[in-house]
């Protein structure tokens, strides 16, 4: 298997860690250019695409495999495997940092921290869980996707965003969201709303910086108190920031945020 090709690796900067990039739902790796180039001088930073977005190869999209997130978590395995050095710091964002932590659990200590970006182990309210969505509204969500997913992603993608100062990066998000193969699109979108990673990242014990945004449609600040609570080792930094894509939008107040986090792993021992 080529895991390059597969899942359109890049690999940049030097260091004796390594920052791994995972992007969110509708996105690839291009949504980390106002953010990596900030690491590249002290670590390893490797970038890749999730089968079925950007550049990655979608004769390799399986729609078993890629029924559950779990098949994405063996494949950011994978691309840790083989392109990773010494430490492993997996930066995640949005339905990524739920990929990040079943990748951890699927091989222990590989992993040595995440960094979570506007993170949901689950975007639907039950008892005692405030997830941001009822039931019905994920639903709605989904069969407007189903219909229509070109005329869903141009409304969308700048309500997702955010960031009304900057309505260039609405563009950009909605750009990239029409990009995506709309079908694999569609069951991605169906994987990612429906997920219920609770028990999953319940007691995960690896070192977390929890990056939330203070106004998220899809990721509620209470979710991130959530993740804080559940993360016995975890960090939580509130970002001021309208929109799901701080890293975007707020990249300088991410990225200090993520420098004292990383700070354990800046000129690490290579393991």
């Amino acid at each position: 298997m080529d895991i390059q090709r597969r899942n359109n690796v890049t690999v940049h900067g030097a260091g004796t860690s390594t920052l791994v990039f995972s992007h969110g739902f509708g996105c690839d790796q291009t949504m980390w250019h106002y953010l990596f180039q900030h690491f590249t001088n002290r670590f390893r930073v490797v970038l890749y695409d999730l089968v079925g977005a950007g550049r990655s190869d979608l004769a390799a999209y399986e729609s078993e495999k890629y029924g559950s997130l779990a098949g994405y978590a063996r494949d950011l395995n994978d691309v840790i495997d083989e392109f990773a050095s010494g430490p492993v710091i997996v930066v995640g964002h949005s339905v990524s940092a739920m990929i990040a932590a079943l990748a951890d659990r699927l091989s222990p200590n590989r992993i040595a921290a995440h960094v979570m970006v506007g993170p949901s182990p689950c975007y639907i309210d039950s008892d005692g869980y405030v997830g941001g969505f009822k039931l019905e509204d994920i639903h709605s969500l989904l069969h407007t996707l189903d219909s229509n997913y070109l005329g869903w992603s141009s409304a969308m993608a700048p309500t997702i965003m955010g960031s009304p100062g900057q309505p260039a990066l609405g563009d950009e998000l909605t750009n990239s969201f029409c990009r995506t193969d709309p079908q694999i699109a569609k069951q991605f979108a169906r994987v990612t709303f429906l997920s219920d990673n609770r028990e999953d990242i319940a007691g995960l014990a690896t070192p977390t910086l929890i990056l939330q945004s203070s106004d998220d449609l899809i990721a509620p600040v209470g979710v991130g108190h959530y993740m804080h609570a559940t993360l016995p080792n975890s960090v939580f930094h509130l970002v001021d920031n309208v929109g799901h894509c701080p890293h975007m939008s707020a990249p300088g107040a991410c990225a200090k945020a993520m420098d004292a986090f990383l700070q354990p792993w800046v000129g690490a021992d290579v393991d």
